[in-house]
C-alpha cells in the first residue's frame, strides 16, 4: 500500500518517514494552514531525501501561476489541489506536474468527481487536517469508478484495517501520526507502518 505522509515541516520527520517506507511526502504551501512550510524550507528537506520518495506540494485555491512558481522554488514533483479549484486550473498545472485533486466529504462521494482532470483524487473529511474520520462507506461511489483514489481523514493504526479493506490506491496521513500540527510523533509513525506490514 502506498502511503503519503503529509504536513511535513521538519527534516527529522521526513527522514523517518522515508526510512519507514513512505511512498510520498506532502509539503503544505497553502496560506493559513497550521502545517504551512515556506518553499525554501521545503526545498531544503526535499534535497535531503533520496530519489525514490515523491515530493508533493499542497495548495488551496491558489492560481496556477502561483502554484507553478512555488513548485519550482520548493523543488516538488506533484501538485495537490485542496480547495475549490476549477478544472481549468488543474489543466494548467497539469501541463507541468501531475495533479491530485482533494475533495472534502460532507456525505457520500460523487461518482462524477472521477471526471475531474487529475491524475488521482483524494477524499478527506469535512475539516481537512482535523483528524476527524468520516464514514468510510462514503468513499465507495468514487472507488467504484476505477479512478485512482487516495483516502485521508483521521487514519490511525487502530482504524487502518477498515481503511485498507476499501482497497484504495493510497493512504494520506497527517494528524493521525502527529504530536502537534506539523510535528510527527515517531512512535505513531512506527506503529502505523508496523501495522501496515502486519496487515
Amino acid at each position: 500500500m502506498r502511503v503519503k505522509v503529509c504536513g511535513i515541516t521538519r527534516l527529522e520527520d521526513a527522514l523517518l518517514a522515508e526510512e519507514l517506507g513512505a511512498y510520498a511526502l506532502g509539503f503544505v504551501l497553502a496560506p493559513g494552514s497550521k502545517r504551512r512550510i515556506l518553499p525554501e524550507a521545503a526545498r531544503r528537506i526535499s534535497e535531503a531525501l533520496g530519489p525514490f520518495v515523491v515530493r508533493v506540494g499542497v495548495f488551496r485555491d491558489q492560481p496556477p501561476g502561483e502554484v507553478l512558481r512555488l513548485m519550482e522554488r520548493a523543488r516538488l514533483q506533484v501538485a495537490q489541489l485542496h480547495g475549490e479549484e476549477p478544472p481549468e486550473w488543474a489543466l494548467a498545472v497539469g501541463r507541468f506536474f501531475p495533479v491530485i485533486k482533494a475533495f472534502a466529504l460532507e456525505g457520500p462521494a460523487k461518482a462524477a468527481w472521477a471526471d475531474y482532470p487529475a491524475w488521482a483524487l483524494l477524499l478527506d473529511g469535512k475539516l481537512p487536517g482535523s483528524g476527524k474520520p468520516y464514514p468510510r462507506e462514503w468513499a465507495q461511489p468514487l472507488l467504484k469508478t476505477g479512478k485512482r483514489v487516495i483516502l485521508a481523514g483521521g487514519i490511525t493504526p487502530e482504524n487502518l484495517g477498515e481503511v485498507l479493506a476499501l482497497r484504495p490506491y493510497a493512504l494520506d496521513l497527517a494528524s493521525g501520526v502527529e504530536a502537534a500540527p506539523g510535528v510527527k510523533d515517531p512512535e505513531k509513525l512506527r506503529a502505523l507502518f508496523a501495522r501496515l506490514r502486519g496487515l
